[in-house]
């Protein structure tokens, strides 16, 4: 974190600490004595995110934690973090996380499986050679400490990793990547790390995962090339946004194009 506006490293301290009580924007305002107005437009300045997006990222991250390590009804864990209704809890649970809390409460087993997959990838390509019809993003993503495993990266609409990313792909390594026929608009760099000696657990709930995001968007024009991106991997921050994606649907996604172009290629 940095020293400007320090007052909102205090604020997400407060959120962190109080994320099981009722957070306004009010009380975090006046927590750190600014307007609401002022709080609000800093907070979003700083993180990106507004404070009750934020607020509310973190509370589905709790609810990912009481799916696999408590046996908590659907419904109770949505009472936990405030959503009274379960239709409403898992709309915007399955909205943001990839896949539906039931779903992701099962998932362990196959998402070791996927992992498994991953290990014995030899192809890591998924794209097939096409001629580019609209943008290209490119560049290099490297490390503050030494990493050895899989490196998930994808453009989202917003500047936290959740929902599926509008354009993605996994890296059998750190080094290069690119991003072909990325349609003009306005998208955000996510990129996080599954070490090969962790378990399932490590990255269904991934809070020790290296990551990395862009917090200036990046623009993709018709026709004015896009800067060649550099980004480096870190250890988790308490001011990163929570990482809300299903990392083994992102895996099987994967693997899934990778299947395909595999059989569309042996099949010429």
């Amino acid at each position: 974190m940095t020293d400007r506006y320090s007052e909102i490293d205090e604020a997400i301290a407060f959120i962190h600490q109080n994320i099981h009580e009722p957070i306004t924007l009010s009380k975090l305002a006046s927590h750190v004595a600014y307007s609401q107005y002022h709080f609000a437009r800093i907070f979003k300045e700083k993180i990106g995110l507004s404070p009750q997006y934020y607020v509310s990222s973190l509370r589905l991250q709790k609810a990912k934690d009481l799916l696999l390590r408590t046996n908590l009804s659907i419904r109770d864990i949505g009472l936990e973090i405030g959503q009274q209704s379960l239709g409403t809890f898992t709309t915007r649970f399955t909205e943001r996380v990839g896949v539906t809390p039931s779903d992701f409460r099962n998932s362990a087993k196959k998402a070791d499986n996927l992992f498994r997959a991953l290990q014995s990838l030899d192809d890591w390509s998924d794209m097939r050679p096409n001629v580019p019809q609209h943008g290209t993003v490119e560049g290099t993503v490297r490390a503050e400490v030494p990493f050895d495993g899989v490196v998930l990266i994808g453009l989202f609409p917003k500047p936290i990793p959740e929902g599926l990313p509008l354009y993605g792909t996994l890296l059998s390594s750190l080094g290069e990547f690119r991003f072909t026929n990325v349609k003009p608009g306005v998208y955000y760099l996510m990129a996080t790390s599954v070490a090969w000696g962790m378990k399932a657990l490590d990255f269904l709930l991934p809070h020790a995962t290296l990551r990395t995001r862009s917090r200036e968007p990046i623009v993709v024009g018709a026709r004015a090339p896009v800067p060649y991106q550099i980004v480096t991997l870190h250890p988790p921050r308490q001011d990163d946004p929570p990482i809300l994606i299903s990392l083994p649907l992102l895996m099987n996604n994967f693997i899934n194009r990778v299947s395909r172009i595999g059989q569309h290629n042996s099949n010429r």
